[in-house]
């Protein structure tokens, strides 16, 4: 075990982490992509994930190429906040005087949002160094670091307490680790009958197996995507039940093929993503489960 300080936390331990999550952590170390960054210069917000919802198409006509790019990048911040706010509205019914959780921070903001919307306060834990000091720096021009802090801390092992939460989630992390690991880990956390809810891309096992298009996708971003059937199997042995399940694919594929025209903002997986939608092979859930 290491220690590790926190901004605004005591120092805590730290588990060794194995090859693999140093592989993901350094990755995260390093990343610097236009189409997390830019999207979140807009106004602060970080959010690390996709989009959902009807796309404004008319932001492709602007005749005035910078303007173009400017709209087009706004329209995606939009998808992609509209998704963040899906899940809050699903984290049930929040107090000022609860604690929430954010496994898979990223650069922070979904605990943002989650305050901004119950005005709770919020833990997110990252595997990334340099994530979490980003997020917390974000909290501080906020003037919400006293409410919303970051931890350089593995999800699967927080260090947190137990019981202490309201509701939890992962929004698109879930494919870095073992999903009995992590909802145990939820599970311990959460007060019983708090709320846990997890966005993810997951493939479609009454498909088949794991399609092209998915281990291209798992390859992108060093991640193993889970079977769909997975996650209800692990949610039941670590005492979460669901209570509502949506098939949010049809309401994914807007924000691909928007993306896909953004030249400034393409990562090259645009078309893998949207071919795997489009053939049934990979699926889009948001899973809202109680605490039992």
């Amino acid at each position: 075990m290491t220690t590790a300080h926190d901004a605004g936390t005591k120092t805590v331990p730290v588990p060794t982490q194995s090859t693999y999550q140093n592989r993901v952590a350094d990755y995260w170390n390093a990343e610097e992509n236009p189409v997390n960054l830019e999207l979140g210069r807009i106004d602060d917000l970080y959010h690390h994930h996709y989009g959902v919802g009807e796309a404004d198409w008319a932001v492709l006509d602007e005749p005035d190429a910078e303007l173009r790019r400017e709209r087009i990048t706004a329209e995606l911040h939009r998808l992609e906040h509209a998704q963040a706010e899906l899940l809050a509205a699903r984290l049930g019914r929040l107090t000022p005087a609860d604690r929430v959780f954010d496994a898979g921070c990223g650069r922070g903001g979904g605990s943002v949002t989650a305050h901004l919307r119950y005005g709770c306060h919020a833990d997110g834990v990252t595997i990334s160094a340099k994530q979490a000091e980003f997020a917390n720096e974000q909290a501080r021009k906020r003037g919400i670091d006293d409410q919303v802090r970051y931890h350089h801390r593995n999800m699967l092992d927080t260090g947190l307490e137990t019981g202490a939460y309201a509701a939890s989630w992962n929004n698109e992390s879930t494919m870095y680790v073992e999903l009995d690991l992590l909802f145990a880990e939820h599970a311990r956390l959460l007060r019983r009958g708090g709320r846990y809810v997890v966005i993810t891309g997951c493939y479609n096992d009454a498909y088949g197996r794991a399609s092209r298009e998915v281990s291209l996708i798992n390859a992108h971003y060093i991640c193993d995507i889970h079977p769909r059937s997975a996650y209800f199997r692990a949610l039941a042995r670590n005492r979460l039940v669901p209570v509502h399940v949506e098939n949010l694919t049809e309401a994914a594929i807007p924000y691909w093929e928007l993306r896909s025209q953004a030249d400034h903002l393409v990562t090259g997986i645009e078309e893998t993503f949207l071919n795997a939608y489009r053939n049934g092979s990979f699926q889009y859930l948001l899973i809202a489960a109680d605490r039992v």
